[in-house]
C-alpha cells in the first residue's frame, strides 16, 4: 500500500509534468523548424501517407508547422498551458492515426516528424507517439510549475479599478 502511495505521488508531481512539459515544448519547437523551412518536401511528406486530400496539402504544410512552433513555445514557456498541451495533445492523437493507418496498410514511407529523411516509420514511432500523447496528458492534469502566465495574471475587476 505504501509503495503505491509514493508511485502515485511520483507520477503525479508537479515537477515531473514540468520535465514533461519542457521535453514536449521543445520536441514540438525542433520538429517546426525544418518543416517551415522546407514546407515543400514537408508537403510530399504529408502527401505519401495518402490521407489528406491533394488540394488540402499544401495548406497542411504551411500552417501544421506553425501551429506547432506557437504550441511548443507556449508549452515550454509555460504560457496558457493546458490550451497548448491540448492542441498538441491533439496533434499528437492525429500523427499516431495517421501512423497508424500507414503500418497497417504496409506503407513503406518515412515518418517526417523532424525531417524529411526520416527513418521509415515503424511501430516504435507509433510506440513513441503514443509515449508522448501519455507525457502531453500528465502536464494538461498535473502541470502547476512555473507557469510564466501566472505572474502576469489579472482580473477584470483589477484593470477596471
Amino acid at each position: 500500500m505504501r509503495i503505491i502511495f509514493i508511485l502515485k505521488s511520483i507520477l503525479t508531481h508537479r515537477y515531473l509534468a514540468l520535465i514533461f512539459r519542457l521535453y514536449i515544448g521543445g520536441i514540438f519547437i525542433y520538429a517546426s523548424m525544418y518543416k517551415i523551412s522546407h514546407s515543400a518536401e514537408f508537403a510530399e511528406t504529408i502527401a505519401s501517407y495518402q490521407l489528406v486530400p491533394y488540394w488540402a496539402v499544401n495548406t497542411m504544410a504551411a500552417v501544421l508547422p506553425w501551429i506547432e512552433l506557437v504550441s511548443g513555445i507556449l508549452l515550454a514557456s509555460g504560457i496558457r498551458v493546458k490550451s497548448a498541451a491540448g492542441i498538441i495533445g491533439f496533434l499528437l492523437f492525429l500523427f499516431t492515426i495517421a501512423i497508424a493507418i500507414s503500418l497497417i496498410k504496409e506503407m513503406p514511407i518515412n515518418c517526417g516528424c523532424f525531417h524529411s529523411m526520416d527513418d521509415t516509420i515503424s511501430w516504435w514511432t507509433l510506440i513513441r507517439d503514443i509515449l508522448w500523447m501519455t507525457m502531453t496528458a500528465h502536464i494538461f492534469f498535473f502541470d502547476k510549475a512555473f507557469q510564466l502566465e501566472k505572474n502576469f495574471s489579472f482580473n477584470i475587476r483589477e484593470i477596471q479599478e
